[in-house]
């Protein structure tokens, strides 16, 4: 076991962070099946995630799920379950209240201006680590925030303020939770050819030449994960992000014109 861990984690450790999360993740996966008991990651990042996945792949696709406290969270934990469970059990605990995750909901005035960084600096500020928070709802006059059940306590207790701004916390049922309305816009256009650079520059409204510079500048994500390569090709499905310029994702790509050009459709979060 031990040496096929490290074969594993030596083929797909991008660096030393990742190296320590699949490890970790590896003796989440090891305690599941030998023990035949659920057990769970803290929540993950996108980029995160993509690296489980490749390790879940690589080990063969053991029975896993991937959730967040609702259907379109960003930040996600991942369950390995035990021949016993399925993925409904887990889900079916969570909307009870009797598995990991938890939420909150801070109220606060409407004309505040709170914002996701005033709400996470507040509760890095009291010792909370990043993995054990998932995602932050910021509304007019609410937060809804994500956490593992494991800090819930202690942010009930502590989390007063945000910014110059007195809170009211409470605890509330996942099933109240608030997913913000994703809005889009759909971007159609032909492209040369399906590269990064010419995908990123039409879903961000930019030149091709500006595109491969933000690329060759590390603020081009592909699919989560930076690529410093202008020339990759990309897919339908594919999620291209950009530092500053926000999120879309390839919603398709058709068949050569007349003159050559690859008709593309993306759609680009607002």
């Amino acid at each position: 076991m031990k040496r096929s861990k490290t074969e594993l984690l030596d083929r797909l450790a991008r660096d030393g962070e990742s190296r320590l999360l699949l490890a970790r993740t590896l003796d989440k996966l090891d305690e599941a099946q030998k023990r035949n008991i659920p057990a769970h990651t803290h929540f993950l990042s996108p980029s995160e995630r993509a690296d489980v996945e490749n390790l879940i792949a690589a080990a063969g696709h053991p029975s896993h799920l991937f959730y967040g406290g609702f259907p379109e969270a960003e930040r996600t934990v991942c369950w390995f379950l035990p021949d016993w469970q399925t993925p409904e059990d887990v889900l079916a605990l969570e909307g009870q209240g009797e598995g990991t995750l938890r939420a909150l909901r801070c109220t606060f005035p409407a004309d505040s201006g709170l914002s996701h960084r005033d709400f996470l600096g507040a509760i890095l500020g009291q010792g909370i680590t990043r993995e054990t928070i998932g995602d932050l709802l910021v509304f007019s006059d609410h937060c809804d925030i994500l956490l593992l059940g494991e800090v819930e306590d202690f942010l009930l207790l502590h989390l007063e303020s945000a910014g110059r701004t007195k809170l009211k916390t409470v605890p509330l049922p996942l099933e109240a939770v608030e997913p913000p309305a994703v809005t889009v816009k759909t971007i159609r256009d032909t492209v040369s050819s399906p590269r990064l650079d010419a995908a990123a520059a039409t879903g961000f409204s930019t030149s091709r030449g500006k595109a491969a510079e933000l690329i060759a500048a590390g603020r081009v994500q592909l699919n989560h994960r930076e690529c410093a390569k202008p020339d990759r090709p990309v897919q339908a499905g594919d999620v291209i992000s950009c530092r500053g310029l926000g999120k879309c994702r390839v919603k398709s790509l058709g068949s050569p014109t007349k003159k050559g050009r690859i008709p593309i459709e993306l759609e680009r979060y607002l």
